[in-house]
Protein backbone atom coordinates (compact mmCIF):
# COMPACT_ATOMS: atom_id res chain seq x y z
CA UNK A 1 0.00 0.00 0.00
CA UNK A 2 1.52 3.45 -0.92
CA UNK A 3 1.97 5.81 1.94
CA UNK A 4 -0.27 8.48 -0.29
CA UNK A 5 -3.85 5.46 -0.14
CA UNK A 6 -5.57 5.74 3.26
CA UNK A 7 -6.17 2.25 4.58
CA UNK A 8 -8.78 0.18 2.64
CA UNK A 9 -8.48 3.06 -0.08
CA UNK A 10 -7.24 2.26 -3.81
CA UNK A 11 -4.45 4.18 -5.06
CA UNK A 12 -4.65 6.60 -7.64
CA UNK A 13 -3.16 6.87 -10.57
CA UNK A 14 -0.25 9.07 -10.74
CA UNK A 15 -1.02 12.78 -12.19
CA UNK A 16 0.93 12.17 -15.37
CA UNK A 17 -1.35 9.28 -16.16
CA UNK A 18 -4.79 11.66 -16.08
CA UNK A 19 -3.52 14.27 -17.84
CA UNK A 20 -1.66 13.37 -20.20
CA UNK A 21 -4.56 11.29 -21.99
CA UNK A 22 -7.21 14.45 -21.32
CA UNK A 23 -4.74 16.56 -22.59
CA UNK A 24 -4.27 15.25 -25.72
CA UNK A 25 -8.25 14.44 -25.98
CA UNK A 26 -8.41 18.26 -26.01
CA UNK A 27 -5.35 19.04 -28.32
CA UNK A 28 -7.39 16.86 -30.38
CA UNK A 29 -10.56 18.27 -29.78
CA UNK A 30 -9.02 22.02 -30.82
CA UNK A 31 -7.39 20.78 -33.91
CA UNK A 32 -10.28 20.68 -36.35
CA UNK A 33 -10.71 24.53 -35.34
CA UNK A 34 -6.52 25.78 -35.37
CA UNK A 35 -7.26 23.89 -38.99
CA UNK A 36 -10.00 25.72 -40.10
CA UNK A 37 -8.74 29.26 -39.19
CA UNK A 38 -5.07 28.11 -40.61
CA UNK A 39 -3.46 28.21 -37.01
CA UNK A 40 -0.85 25.88 -36.09
CA UNK A 41 -1.14 24.99 -32.00
CA UNK A 42 2.28 27.45 -31.19
CA UNK A 43 0.54 30.15 -33.54
CA UNK A 44 -2.44 30.04 -31.13
CA UNK A 45 -0.23 30.30 -28.21
CA UNK A 46 1.76 33.25 -29.68
CA UNK A 47 -2.24 34.83 -30.30
CA UNK A 48 -3.13 33.92 -26.72
CA UNK A 49 -0.08 35.13 -24.98
CA UNK A 50 0.19 38.51 -26.77
CA UNK A 51 -2.53 39.96 -24.92
CA UNK A 52 -2.99 43.90 -24.41
CA UNK A 53 0.62 44.85 -23.61
CA UNK A 54 3.50 44.52 -26.54
CA UNK A 55 6.13 42.01 -25.36
CA UNK A 56 10.41 43.37 -25.80
CA UNK A 57 11.67 40.52 -27.81
CA UNK A 58 10.94 37.52 -29.75
CA UNK A 59 13.43 35.16 -26.64
CA UNK A 60 10.97 36.42 -24.08
CA UNK A 61 7.34 35.45 -26.13
CA UNK A 62 9.40 31.82 -26.73
CA UNK A 63 10.13 31.83 -22.74
CA UNK A 64 6.53 32.57 -21.77
CA UNK A 65 4.93 29.90 -24.07
CA UNK A 66 8.13 27.36 -23.33
CA UNK A 67 8.88 27.18 -27.56
CA UNK A 68 12.27 26.76 -28.86
CA UNK A 69 13.53 30.86 -29.94
CA UNK A 70 14.68 29.36 -33.48
CA UNK A 71 11.25 27.81 -33.91
CA UNK A 72 9.09 30.24 -32.78
CA UNK A 73 10.40 32.88 -35.91
CA UNK A 74 8.90 30.92 -38.43
CA UNK A 75 5.46 30.98 -36.71
CA UNK A 76 5.51 34.85 -36.20
CA UNK A 77 7.22 35.26 -39.86
CA UNK A 78 3.48 33.79 -40.89
CA UNK A 79 1.24 35.73 -38.28
CA UNK A 80 3.21 39.13 -38.88
CA UNK A 81 2.58 38.23 -43.35
CA UNK A 82 -0.86 37.58 -41.94
CA UNK A 83 -1.09 40.79 -40.24
CA UNK A 84 -2.52 39.44 -37.36
CA UNK A 85 0.72 40.31 -35.28
CA UNK A 86 3.37 43.43 -35.47
CA UNK A 87 6.93 43.13 -34.67
CA UNK A 88 8.25 46.63 -34.45
CA UNK A 89 11.51 48.23 -33.26
CA UNK A 90 11.69 49.25 -29.86
CA UNK A 91 12.08 53.28 -29.84
CA UNK A 92 14.51 52.78 -27.06
CA UNK A 93 16.42 49.74 -28.54
CA UNK A 94 15.95 49.94 -32.52
CA UNK A 95 18.05 46.21 -32.52
CA UNK A 96 14.94 44.64 -30.02
CA UNK A 97 11.63 44.01 -32.08
CA UNK A 98 8.14 44.69 -29.87
CA UNK A 99 5.69 41.84 -30.53
CA UNK A 100 1.87 42.72 -30.42
CA UNK A 101 -1.30 41.70 -31.55
CA UNK A 102 -3.22 43.80 -34.38
CA UNK A 103 -6.95 43.95 -34.09
CA UNK A 104 -7.80 41.15 -36.68
CA UNK A 105 -5.15 38.83 -34.77
CA UNK A 106 -7.00 39.73 -31.99
CA UNK A 107 -10.64 38.80 -33.71
CA UNK A 108 -8.86 35.75 -34.91
CA UNK A 109 -7.76 34.75 -31.10
CA UNK A 110 -10.82 36.01 -29.95
CA UNK A 111 -12.94 33.27 -32.26
CA UNK A 112 -10.64 30.48 -32.10
CA UNK A 113 -10.85 30.82 -28.02
CA UNK A 114 -14.38 30.99 -27.88
CA UNK A 115 -14.80 28.07 -30.18
CA UNK A 116 -12.56 26.07 -28.38
CA UNK A 117 -13.93 26.72 -25.01
CA UNK A 118 -17.39 26.20 -26.09
CA UNK A 119 -16.26 22.58 -26.66
CA UNK A 120 -14.52 22.47 -22.88
CA UNK A 121 -17.77 23.79 -21.78
CA UNK A 122 -19.31 20.50 -22.71
CA UNK A 123 -16.52 18.48 -21.24
CA UNK A 124 -17.02 20.71 -17.95
CA UNK A 125 -20.68 20.17 -17.54
CA UNK A 126 -19.93 16.36 -16.86
CA UNK A 127 -19.07 17.76 -13.49
CA UNK A 128 -21.46 18.93 -10.55
CA UNK A 129 -21.09 22.65 -10.79
CA UNK A 130 -19.05 22.62 -7.10
CA UNK A 131 -16.49 20.04 -8.31
CA UNK A 132 -16.16 22.15 -11.65
CA UNK A 133 -15.47 25.37 -9.91
CA UNK A 134 -12.75 23.49 -8.03
CA UNK A 135 -11.04 21.78 -10.83
CA UNK A 136 -10.71 24.77 -12.66
CA UNK A 137 -9.43 26.56 -9.88
CA UNK A 138 -7.11 23.58 -8.82
CA UNK A 139 -6.10 23.50 -12.73
CA UNK A 140 -4.98 27.19 -12.78
CA UNK A 141 -3.44 26.89 -9.67
CA UNK A 142 -1.07 23.50 -10.38
CA UNK A 143 -0.74 25.43 -13.89
CA UNK A 144 0.65 28.66 -12.31
CA UNK A 145 3.05 26.66 -9.94
CA UNK A 146 4.76 25.20 -12.90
Amino acid sequence: MSEYAAPGEERRPDLAAMVVPLGRALMAAERPILDAHALTMWAYAVLLHLDEAPIRTQAALAEAIRADKTRIIAVLDDLEARELIRRVPDPQDRRVRLLSLTPAGRRLRDTVQSAIQEGEERLLARLPAADREAFLRALRALSDAS
